[in-house]
């Protein structure tokens, strides 16, 4: 268990720690010059269970609630400390505040100094205690007295004494701390060891270099479980991502193997320089995070913020062991006043690194009052539409999610699934610990490199639903086309699917029998062209004079005068091989042999490849056509998807099915 303290200055907090553990944790010069806590301090006592409890000793100058934010992060019990001659101060409710906000929810008080006061201020200052744990998680703790002079004995004690017998110490020198550090003890064995199964991430908040070791970070480790040389997980700096290695760790406080959520660890680094980590960056599995400057979080202003919420505001954000400033877009309302709740958006200057539920504190302008915290529901938001109802309803669906309500709120809200990168930075969780919920399934890759995507039922019935009815449109629409190819049918249908989940869905819906393939053109198993004898006869001399007319083939009439046959016969004919991908039809009764048209995309691909572009004047000079003809060819690739004009140019796609039947191209000259 992690236990932090939090309190006015002067209150007393490094000497109980002191007096609970024999640890001083003032380590800096000018913090035992000043006698105040400047930075974060650590300190270690064991269990009779074997375990070891830790306490994170923050400072309590209101300059410095910003380390007092860092320290807080990731502790799993607040002890709350009063001096009894002051009674409660301005940053014994700041700090009490900021603990509610990031999610302490156990917690007790220790009332110091009581040697200091009168039976009638010591009534009067527990009264003030009640009054502000109201509505808070330590409503109801214990209230613990000590007494200064007493501690101050223990202090003087010598550190070999206290690391020897501190529970002796703190027995024979205060009553009020004996108790308190029974409390902490049996609420720490008490306590369920936190799941390792997550990814593992920790957040720094100090880095060092030791002799003969190196680089080294220490922190709370969130989620999940490190090892020592671990080559198979790859773990990162983060946002940085940079790869790093660990080779040693200490948790709490003691050599070990592994590192695991809910301790503090100190982490040896392989092959990094201290210079490039900083407090408030993650050492994380390399799958936890993608570094946005956008993220929507649930904000909730205290009673006692100094100003409303509006647009754009400036705020200091404290989130694991950093601090960024990042301006303020309100989400669900124009603005959020003193005592409200709302959604809003964070706009980061620089990529910031979180994870949904992750818990965050806010500071005012000037850094010298919190005003609110909640936690994060998207760390990657969009900057645009953030109010549009779609928003709002993914908004909400985290919500439930983060609630208790599973993967089932957010698949209902993804009408393409969510892909295992996507699962993964939003559980926490590897792939293989991530259930479907009843009513999704996953969704296989086509190749073993390809990721999986879990989608509801009744999403991927309405994706194959969709593609039916824009093939149904298609041939509707143009009835002698063999069908739109795979790039096309997905512009005409589902334009933002990626690829690995429009190949799945291609391939079950062939498998299926709803759709069906005709070289590269795909269309409903209704929509075939069947060959007659005589039909059959007529398209075999036909189709060798379209391929020797080359570029310039012969039109309908001339075939038919060929061929002594009537213009509707060829006509007829023609538009059924063009059903049936042998021909295409660049404009009426003009159709090329499928060969030929290989050949001009070829060409055009080539053009398009050279400084001047594809166009219509070099395509007709590569060609030996006329201007009016190349023009004809070229709004043809527009048509079918290979090409899209840019101005004068035609510019390739490039996932057009011509492209992948495509024979090598003649060089240009």
């Amino acid at each position: 268990m992690i236990v932090g303290t939090a309190g006015h200055i002067d209150h007393g907090k490094t000497t109980l720690v002191r007096a609970l553990t024999g640890v001083d944790t003032d380590r800096l010069k000018e913090e035992k010059a000043r006698g105040i806590s400047i930075e974060l301090g650590y300190a270690y006592t064991p269990l009779a269970n074997g375990d070891v409890l830790g306490f994170i000793d923050v400072p309590g100058h209101e300059k410095l609630v910003h380390t007092m934010a860092a320290g807080a992060s990731g502790i799993d019990f607040g002890l709350l400390v009063v001096a009894a001659d002051d009674g409660v101060m301005p940053q014994t409710r700041e700090h009490l505040a900021i603990l509610s906000m990031l999610g302490v929810a156990r917690g007790a008080v220790a009332l110091t100094k009581t040697d200091r006061a009168d039976a009638a201020q010591l009534e009067a200052v527990r009264a003030e205690i009640a009054a502000l744990a109201e509505g808070t998680f330590l409503q109801g703790a214990p209230v613990f007295g000590t007494s200064a002079t007493q501690m101050a004995q223990v202090s003087q004690t010598s550190d070999a004494a206290h690391a020897e017998a501190p529970a002796e110490a703190a027995q024979a020198g205060d009553p009020g701390v004996a108790a308190l550090k029974d409390y902490l003890h049996a609420q720490a064995q008490a306590l369920s060891r936190r799941e390792a199964t997550g990814l593992f991430r920790l957040a720094v908040d100090r880095v060092f270099t030791l002799s003969g070791h190196g680089t080294v970070v220490t922190g709370t480790a969130h989620a999940g479980q490190v090892r020592a040389d671990d080559d198979a997980t790859d773990l990162r700096l983060m946002p940085a991502n940079t790869r790093v290695r660990v080779r040693g760790i200490h948790a709490q406080n003691q050599p070990s193997e592994t590192g695991s959520a809910g301790q503090r660890c100190a982490l040896n680094l392989a092959g990094i320089d201290k210079n490039a980590i900083s407090r408030g960056d993650w050492i994380a599995d390399a799958r936890c995070f993608l570094p946005s400057k956008h993220v929507d979080v649930a904000l909730t202003l205290l009673p006692s913020a100094d100003a409303p919420v509006r647009a754009w505001a400036p705020l200091h954000v404290h989130i694991g062991a950093a601090r960024h400033v990042a301006h303020v877009v309100p989400i669900s309302a124009e603005a959020l006043s003193p005592g409200q709740s709302g959604w809003v958006q964070l706009v980061f200057d620089e990529p910031v690194c979180a994870m949904p539920g992750d818990r965050y504190i806010v500071r005012n302008a000037q850094a010298t009052r919190t005003v609110g915290g909640g936690r994060v529901l998207d760390p990657n938001a969009p900057d645009r539409k953030r109010r549009s109802a779609s928003r709002l309803a993914g908004l909400q669906a985290l919500t439930d999610m983060l609630d208790g309500g599973g993967l089932q709120p957010v698949l209902a809200h993804a009408p393409q699934g969510l892909d295992e990168a996507a699962l993964q930075r939003l559980t926490g969780l590897p792939v293989g610990d991530i259930a479907a919920p009843e009513g999704a399934v996953w969704i296989e890759p086509r190749n073993a490199q390809g990721a999986r995507t879990l989608i509801l039922d009744a999403h991927w019935k309405a994706l194959r639903d969709r593609i039916e009815q824009a093939l149904a449109s298609f041939h509707q629409s143009a009835p002698d086309e063999p069908g739109p190819d795979s790039a096309r049918l997905r512009r005409m249908a589902i334009p933002a699917m990626p690829d690995t989940l429009w190949a799945s869905l291609l391939d079950e819906l062939q498998r299926d029998g709803r759709i069906a393939r005709n070289g590269p053109w795909l269309h409903l198993p209704t929509h075939t062209a069947t060959l007659g004898q005589a039909e059959s006869e007529l398209a075999a001399r036909l189709l060798p004079l379209l391929d020797a007319g080359a570029f310039d083939p012969p039109w309908v009439r001339d075939l038919s005068k060929l061929q002594a046959q009537p213009e509707d016969t060829v006509r007829q004919l023609l538009r059924k091989l063009l059903r049936r991908g042998e021909v295409a039809q660049v404009v009426k009764d003009l159709f090329y042999h499928r060969d030929q048209v290989r050949k001009l995309a070829a060409l055009a691909a080539d053009l398009a490849a050279q400084p001047q572009g594809l166009n219509a004047a070099v395509f007709r000079d590569v060609t030996g056509l006329g201007r009016k003809r190349a023009i004809q060819i070229l709004e043809f690739f527009d048509r079918v998807g290979y090409t899209r004009r840019v101005r004068d140019t035609h510019v390739l796609r490039g996932e057009s099915a011509y492209a992948a039947m495509q024979p090598p191209a003649e060089p240009v000259s």
